[in-house]
């Protein structure tokens, strides 16, 4: 990939290479966060992923496999045919080529000269969907006849169903035809959730074509023959509208009613160019952009380049129109993860909603109130009570989607069982974290009467029904767990699921004892679902009794109650590889069970969440400890390490840590991005830039800024907002101002142990 440090807006891929599609069709993907297209070429080429989602929109292919979101019928592709040679980047000679990503205006482009024996051709490829008008798709093409005669094109073009997900095959096939002559749609309807689809094309020519119709199996296209002079150029334009029957913003859902609204669209912007549409929809992007912009002065061009890669994406893939839906992992970018929604949304991007877009936040998080009863289902099949989030999450009513059965063993063979939709649940800990975090921000009082406080009392409901009780010590265990290091299977007392676990029992203890002295009234309409006396006894019978693990003679927190006793191996080898996993290249999961090796941020996760726990002597002695140990396959892990290790001084690494999480994606590590990009590592960018050098933190409930920039940083800016209110903020190595609106209201803040109040501006000496 190529970036330019005058053009800190673009991301680009300069010259075509088929063995590696899949980094530009997910790092430049598009989206509007109601559906998202991986960036795939026009043209068809062996490999490629050719994805659209509509966020949502789960549906199983068949009762032995999970839900996932569906792959729309392809509404992107086009071919053709040059004096009756196909066109492909895999023939002739090709130059000059350019795919472009423009992140301020979430346009794609593409552009290159093709020739094949006496044919030379310039094409230039443009597209988007829209920000602004949210069912809408526009693609744009200006072909150029570069040689002096004449040469004749073929276009097939239209919606293609005959796509998947990996082989499994979501839709029926549907209506299809063409409506008033030229708008081709297709009805195609999934198979298990019956969420109907409508999806509409229609091309424009400023040439004059002949055209012709063909249908097939899940698929209508039209033929377009044309020809076109020497030294002149045709444009030719698709736009296309995608709505199904589970849309919140239609009047009716109504199959003819949606038919006739798509074919309404198209025909209420037939006037519109391709330049004014895209304008409007960068003017929606514009409004993202002016809120809270981030400027960092560095020395490395791509620093500020990153933060708005992180931010095109998140807000590409946030559903900020549905609060049924939620973030996948790979965001609507690819299929890996099916789509899912995990502990990423509240650990690693809810933060940045939160302080900057609390708006999509409140949806983020009235998500997972939805889920309510998901999470009820879970914990009774469990033999627990209350809510027991599930570690994969699709609609919200669903309960637990994580699938049973994973990749092969090297060692045996055989396919590996996936623990995590069973053990691994320190996710209902970090719902119930995500929701109070939620709260502490932006203060909302409506959310956390009608919500929060049922989540939170549910949630810890749960942990009490969890615990095991060990007679020989008259205390409460967390047995048989995975922590965030899923290289750890079937632990006993993984230190971040007990404390946090126990924060979600204290926390609820002291909200119910409040709300009966505070608010009797929002009490006894709780009480009335929970028993909030009983519940309260049992809570507190527990809680106290909880164990917690403490630090060994060395200072060390133990990951678990037997990992500190276990193999150490030297991960060199492995930390500097390229891809992740490549310890799996020797060893398979169980034996990589019984060495100190840590997939992820576990104990220094605990630690960075719940830092007023542990002092920063503890934190820098298990930083020592565990970060040699931890491979960091996962792309959640580089950017707790950055924050953590500038907290505790060791800037240069976390520079280091820093720049290998913005290359997650952006690296020139071809691969990394085949199955989708990694969601939860871009708000983890945002993160590094803002919690870290910039010092935003919520510590117990207080709002606390405390920076610490790097060297290679001279300045930064950055805002957020707090309790409604908008704060900006400039550093530089020696001085830290902030400054909101003087309207009568302060705002209060720690830093460095002493509590200082803005009103309208306010300078620190660093």
């Amino acid at each position: 990939m190529y970036y330019n440090e005058k053009n800190l807006w673009q991301i680009e891929q300069k010259g075509f290479d088929e063995r590696f599609l899949g980094k530009s069709e997910a790092i430049m993907a598009l989206g509007n966060g109601y559906f998202g297209s991986r960036s795939s070429e026009e043209e068809a080429y062996i490999g490629e992923k050719r994805d659209t989602f509509v966020a949502g929109t789960f549906n199983s292919f068949d009762e032995n496999e999970v839900t996932e979101l569906p792959n729309l019928p392809d509404m992107w592709g086009m071919e053709f045919l040059i004096n009756d040679q196909r066109f492909s980047l895999t023939q002739g000679l090709v130059s000059n080529y350019s795919k472009r990503l423009n992140l301020k205006n979430g346009e794609l482009s593409r552009e290159f000269i093709w020739e094949l024996k006496d044919i030379k051709l310039k094409f230039k490829f443009q597209k988007f969907i829209s920000k602004n008008r949210q069912h809408l798709l526009v693609s744009h093409l200006e072909l150029a006849n570069l040689t002096d005669r004449a040469v004749s094109i073929k276009r097939r073009s239209g919606i293609n169903g005959q796509v998947s997900n990996e082989g499994s095959q979501h839709f029926t096939d549907g209506e299809k035809g063409l409506t008033e002559g030229k708008f081709i749609q297709m009805m195609p309807m999934t198979t298990g959730s019956k969420i109907q689809f409508v999806q509409t094309v229609e091309h424009k020519f400023d040439v004059e074509v002949s055209e012709r119709p063909e249908t097939g199996r899940r698929a209508f296209f039209m033929n377009y023959n044309f020809e076109l002079a020497a030294d002149c150029s045709v444009t030719i334009e698709k736009r296309g509208s995608v709505y199904t029957s589970i849309d919140n913003d239609l009047a009716s859902h109504d199959l003819n009613k949606i038919r006739k609204q798509a074919v309404h669209e198209l025909q209420n912007i037939e006037k519109l160019t391709y330049q004014e549409l895209l304008l409007e929809s960068q003017l929606a992007w514009q409004k993202i952009w002016e809120k809270h912009p981030i400027k960092i002065e560095s020395e490395n061009f791509r620093d500020q380049l990153a933060i708005r890669f992180a931010k095109y994406h998140l807000h590409a893939m946030a559903p900020a129109h549905d609060e049924r839906m939620n973030i996948g992992a790979k965001g609507l970018s690819g299929e890996g993860y099916k789509g899912h929604t995990f502990w990423d949304t509240e650990v690693f991007m809810l933060p940045y909603f939160n302080f900057t877009h609390p708006d999509i936040a409140r949806k983020l998080v009235t998500y997972r109130y939805l889920g309510l009863d998901g999470a009820h289902k879970k914990a009774k099949s469990n033999g627990y009570e209350g809510a027991q989030y599930p570690w994969e999450a699709a609609n919200p009513f669903d309960g637990e989607v994580t699938p049973v059965w994973g990749a092969a063993d090297i060692v045996t063979g055989q396919s590996t069982k996936i623990w995590s939709g069973f053990i691994e649940q320190h996710i209902t800990s970090d719902v119930a974290f995500g929701i109070k975090q939620y709260i502490d921000v932006t203060g909302d009082e409506a959310f956390e009467v009608e919500k929060a406080y049922e989540i939170l009392i549910d949630t810890a409901k749960f942990w009490v029904s969890r615990l095991d009780y060990i007679q020989e010590t008259d205390s409460y265990e967390i047995c048989d767990v995975i922590g965030p290091d899923e290289y750890k299977e079937h632990v006993n007392n993984n230190a971040y699921t007990n404390y946090t676990a126990h924060w979600n029992v204290t926390f609820a203890i002291d909200l119910i004892q409040k709300l009966k002295s505070q608010k009797p009234d929002i009490y006894d309409k709780l009480d009335q679902k929970f028993n909030l006396n009983l519940l309260t006894e049992i809570l507190s019978a527990k809680v106290d009794k909880i164990f917690l693990p403490k630090a060994t003679a060395d200072g060390i927190i133990p990951q678990d109650d037997t990992y500190l006793s276990k193999k150490i191996l030297d991960l060199q080898k492995y930390r500097n590889s390229d891809g992740v996993d490549s310890l799996f290249h020797d060893y398979n999961l169980e034996q990589v069970n019984q060495m100190q090796i840590t997939k992820q941020a576990d104990v220094l996760l605990l630690m960075l969440l719940f830092e007023g726990l542990f002092d920063k002597e503890q934190k820098l002695k298990n930083f020592n400890y565990y970060e040699p140990k931890t491979t960091h396959d996962s792309s959640l892990s580089l950017s707790t390490h950055a924050i953590l290790s500038a907290d505790l001084g060791k800037l240069e690494q976390s520079y280091d840590f820093f720049n290998k999480a913005i290359n997650i994606d952006m690296g020139e590590y071809m691969k990394s991005s085949d199955a989708g990009i990694h969601a939860a590592s871009l708000g983890g960018i945002w993160q590094m830039i803002v919690f870290g050098y910039g010092g935003l933190r919520m510590v117990e409930s207080q709002l606390r800024i405390e920076p610490h920039l790097p060297k290679e940083w001279k300045a930064l800016e950055y805002g957020f907002d707090y309790h409604g209110k908008a704060i900006h903020v400039e550093l530089t190595k020696d001085k830290m101002t902030l400054s909101k609106e003087n309207d009568g209201h302060e705002i209060s803040f720690m830093n460095k142990g002493q509590k200082y109040v803005l009103k309208n501006q306010l300078t620190i000496k660093m």
